[in-house]
């Protein structure tokens, strides 16, 4: 019981809270460029190309967007709390998600273990089997044409 009062009363960090689908999809972004714990302006940039492209933002929101998101993906301590709010989107859409983390893990040029475990990771999470994240890859590869 008291443990029950305990969570009541704890505020809940910004992270825990509900948020916008699109909100979670771009911390999600933001943590895929963090993986490798190099997190440079090409990939921020792609970050910022992809809510335009993918996803159709205005350029004002998608900055918005992505600074919101970096806050949020510091302070985070696991994916789940982002992807719970992103698998609310409809599968093509997470399908989306998942190729865009792979652009996001391909802009620098360079691919690493964690980076793939990292994305296979989200996709299992948004319910995305091993067949449409390999397609998503593919689609990914195909748009970063040799950048991995």
């Amino acid at each position: 019981m008291m443990d029950r009062i305990k969570r009541l009363l704890t505020p809940k960090t910004p992270a825990e809270q509900s948020m916008p689908p699109y909100v979670a999809v771009t911390a999600l972004l933001v943590e895929a460029a963090l993986v490798d714990g190099v997190y440079v302006n090409i990939e921020s940039d792609m970050i910022a190309e992809i809510l335009v492209e993918a996803f159709e933002f205005e350029a004002d929101k998608a900055d918005s967007l992505l600074a919101q998101a970096e806050t949020l993906a510091e302070e985070a301590v696991g994916s789940h709390q982002f992807t719970k709010h992103a698998k609310k989107l409809p599968m093509p859409e997470r399908l989306k998600v998942v190729e865009a983390i792979y652009r996001v893990i391909y802009a620098d040029g360079e691919r690493s273990d964690l980076e793939d475990a990292y994305v296979r990771h989200v996709a299992g999470l948004l319910h995305v089997d091993d067949v449409q994240r390999a397609e998503a890859r593919r689609r990914a590869e195909k748009r970063t044409s040799g950048a991995v």
